[in-house]
């Protein structure tokens, strides 16, 4: 079981399981990141568009180009942008798309812990900055603070010890207070500053909690992918008994993520 690997195939799926709550998330980094307006903005990850389209609402930009390895995840926020100060291309770490005299802002939501080598991707995000920009990143904080995940895992690991090496709480360390602000620390950036953001995820009953699981897209929904249907309808049964219930049968779970920026010297 170890050796399941996190699918992302399809944007669609991404945004019914994680991409309403990115949504949810992204006005209030943007907030918390207080950039003047006018500025050209790199998105680092862009997933289905959350990012990009919360800084052309929310932050007057000059321009916001964005970009993700996952063709599906472009193609899905191409489709969906009304924004003419937005471009999307396919392009990951090792590759990003750079701009004569830099970008004033360069950013990642939810992305720098699914990288491979995140130094190496904070250093490649600065190289592409311009002087005194801002370079910056949002997680969540899969350790303690994404309950809709954290009552997943625990309830998949109570029936099958291997998932637990699967569990983000698990596989993520750099997803802490300490461990980003090392991260940016290390990498040259000055005046470096990391502090949670909190949401809440809502659900209306069990099937809306439920059924984006079964998309097959991220961590989470490739292990249930993964199992055999007895199985997979006994960790519904055992979510469904567990998960804490409003009186008109609502889910709502807190979301807390961290924030890191620094600034380019």
């Amino acid at each position: 079981m170890t050796g399941v690997r996190d699918q992302w195939a399809a944007g669609s799926s991404y945004e019914d399981f994680m991409g309403r709550w990115s949504r949810r998330l992204a006005p209030e980094f943007i907030a918390w990141l207080r950039m003047p307006g006018g500025v050209h903005w790199l998105d680092v990850g862009c997933g289905t568009g959350a990012l990009a389209n919360a800084v052309c609402s929310h932050a007057a930009p000059a321009s916001v180009v964005g970009c993700d390895p996952a063709a599906p995840f472009v193609e899905f926020a191409r489709e969906h942008s009304r924004d003419t100060r937005q471009s999307f291309v396919v392009a990951g770490v090792g590759s990003l798309p750079p701009r004569s005299g830099g970008y004033g802002s360069v950013t990642s939501l939810l992305a720098l812990n699914f990288l491979p080598d995140p130094e190496g991707a904070v250093h490649e995000m600065r190289s592409v900055a311009a002087m005194r920009a801002t370079v910056s990143a949002c997680v969540w904080d899969y350790r303690d603070g994404m309950l809709f995940l954290r009552h997943f895992w625990d309830a998949a690991a109570s029936l099958d010890s291997a998932a637990s090496a699967l569990d983000e709480g698990n596989r993520f360390l750099l997803c802490r207070h300490d461990a980003l602000t090392a991260l940016f620390c290390d990498s040259g950036l000055g005046e470096v500053n990391c502090e949670p953001i909190e949401i809440r995820t809502a659900f209306a009953s069990f099937d809306d909690y439920w059924r984006p699981f079964l998309g097959g897209t991220g961590p989470a929904p490739s292990y249930v992918a993964s199992l055999g249907a007895d199985h997979r309808a006994i960790l519904a049964r055992k979510l469904e008994e567990t998960l804490p219930r409003g009186p008109d049968g609502t889910i709502v779970l807190g979301a807390r993520a961290w924030a890191v920026r620094g600034t380019v010297n």
